[in-house]
């Protein structure tokens, strides 16, 4: 049995081409490509990552709106990625999403009400109507709108209340564990802090875990307990926030934290700018898959994929770099304070 609420161990997710005019030998897409994390109770693990990097379909192969590959995906002890549909319809109260667009996830068709109580209804959790509009009031009263707004449409809302209404709907099905998947990137930078400090407020009050998926990594060190670093379908640093941001052990993730803004303009800061674009998940290349655009690579990285290996208590990284002494070190020399 897994102690961990939800534990991914070599997830892939590999999407087939066609063969091309000439026939040939099949391609894949290697969008996810044997990726393995956990996710502890009231615990927040964001993953963060350039677009196309993967994190998204990292998302949807847990939530088992895509069947993965190969791997397993374990929630509560009970692996769920191999399971029937209708053996998983009920595992599916327990891990419940907000998307990105709050508009689109929404049914323009029904009202707010109608929306809340629908996985109230699926999985038996209002035994008689009075209960279900107790718990329909509470939810609103949780996100920060109106009660009379349960009679209203989506369009009626901003965009910040639509996804306070998207929150409240992950919240009727009584889950375990929320993926947040981009869920304030297409927010007001004012509206985006409130959606922040509420998922924040609700995670306390409820016990919830998060899997928050995002490319702002500014939000992320706000909000996050772990952060696990993705490129090109693979981890490639995972720690605490503390480790993560104070002393990136992997030279993408050193990239990363450099284009985060800064409060002072005037602060001393290293910007790095990388050379040359995120080559194709086709076609990934041979040994570490960041070779290609990395500062510091040399010819071991060239040839020989780095595995991820823990590098100081908690903190696992997948570079090279990490074999050599302290002093021998470009990642350690640069290292924030």
């Amino acid at each position: 049995m897994s102690a961990s609420l939800l534990e991914v161990n070599d997830l892939e997710m590999h999407f087939p081409l066609g063969r091309g005019l000439f026939g040939g030998v099949r391609r894949f897409v290697y969008a996810v490509d044997g990726l393995s994390f956990r996710v502890e109770r009231g615990e927040t693990l964001s993953i963060v990552g350039e677009s196309g990097c993967g994190k998204s379909t990292v998302g949807r192969a847990v939530l088992r709106l895509l069947k993965p590959t190969a791997g397993q995906v374990v929630l509560g002890g009970v692996r769920i990625d191999d399971m029937s549909s209708g053996a998983l319809r009920p595992m599916r109260r327990r891990i419940q999403v907000v998307f990105q667009d709050p508009f689109s996830s929404l049914n323009p068709r029904i009202r707010v009400r109608d929306a809340l109580a629908e996985p109230m209804n699926n999985f038996g959790l209002a035994k008689s109507r009075a209960e279900r509009d107790r718990k329909l009031n509470a939810l609103m009263d949780k996100v920060g709108l109106p009660r009379e707004a349960l009679g209203r449409w989506p369009h009626e809302f901003s965009g910040g209340q639509r996804q306070r209404i998207g929150i409240a709907r992950a919240l009727a099905a009584e889950p375990d564990i929320i993926v947040c998947d981009e869920a304030v990137s297409a927010l007001d930078v004012s509206v985006k802090a409130q959606i922040v400090n509420l998922l924040g407020d609700l995670q306390q009050e409820l016990g919830l875990a998060l899997l928050f998926i995002s490319h702002d990594l500014a939000i992320v060190e706000h909000m996050t307990h772990r952060v696990a670093v993705m490129y090109l379908g693979k981890i490639v640093e995972i720690g605490t926030k503390r480790q993560i941001f104070a002393r990136p052990r992997h030279p993408y993730t050193e990239t990363l934290l450099s284009a985060v803004p800064v409060p002072d303009p005037d602060a001393p800061r290293r910007r790095i700018i990388l050379k040359g674009d995120v080559p194709s998940p086709i076609n990934p290349p041979r040994g570490c898959r960041f070779h290609t655009r990395c500062p510091y690579a040399f010819d071991r990285c060239r040839t020989e994929e780095p595995r991820l290996r823990e590098v100081e208590r908690g903190h696992e990284a997948a570079c090279h770099l990490n074999d050599r002494p302290a002093e021998d070190n470009p990642l350690l020399s640069g290292a924030r304070a």
